[in-house]
This record gives structure tokens, C-alpha cells and sequence, in this order.
């Protein structure tokens, strides 16, 4: 294994561990790809540092454990956003409708 990609898998190990941020999240920290990142998280630091991969599983099983719930948060939110701006364009509407009521009389 090159020596980069050896550095590149240990800061990756390092950053989960201190923030314990999502492939995701860290893939375009690292500027690299999620399959990038799950490889060297999941495959590679195995052969590098053992001791590490244990912390850095334990943190993976638990982003694996969780993800139905981020995917449930982030559809609630997509759509308490959508309920918004559909709000806000009706109040707009009721406001103008308002407006030029006011001007006819």
C-alpha cells in the first residue's frame, strides 16, 4: 500500500473518532468518494493498525444502527421545509389580495 494512502486512512480513523461525523459528512471533508472512505475505514486500517479499527468499527456499527432514524430526521425536515415556503407563498397571496382590496375602497 502507498505511503499516502496510509496517511489518508489514519487521519480518516483519527477525524471519525474525535467527531464522530458519517461517511458522508467526511467524504467531502477528505474530498474523496463514500466508497473511498467506507474502504479505507472498513478494509484498509484493518491491515494497518488493528487497535484502531476496533474503536473505528464500534463507531460504524453505530452509524449503521441509527441511519433509519437520520433518513426519517432529514425527510421530516425536507418536508416541514416544503409545509414553509408553501405558507409563506399563501401569505404572501393573502397579503396582496389584501392590499389591493384596500385600494378600491
Amino acid at each position: 500500500m502507498q505511503d499516502y494512502i496510509i496517511d489518508r486512512v489514519i487521519n480518516e480513523a483519527i477525524y471519525i473518532l474525535k467527531t464522530k461525523e458519517t461517511v458522508r459528512d467526511m467524504s467531502s471533508v477528505f474530498s474523496v468518494s463514500k466508497s473511498t472512505i467506507h474502504k479505507d475505514l472498513a478494509h484498509r486500517l484493518c491491515e494497518i493498525d488493528s487497535c484502531l479499527y476496533d474503536d473505528v468499527r464500534e463507531i460504524l456499527n453505530q452509524h449503521k444502527l441509527e441511519r433509519h432514524i437520520r433518513g426519517g430526521k432529514a425527510t421530516c425536515e425536507k418536508y416541514r421545509l416544503l409545509r414553509e415556503q408553501a405558507l409563506n407563498k399563501d401569505n404572501k397571496k393573502n397579503n396582496k389580495n389584501k392590499q389591493t382590496k384596500r385600494l378600491w375602497f
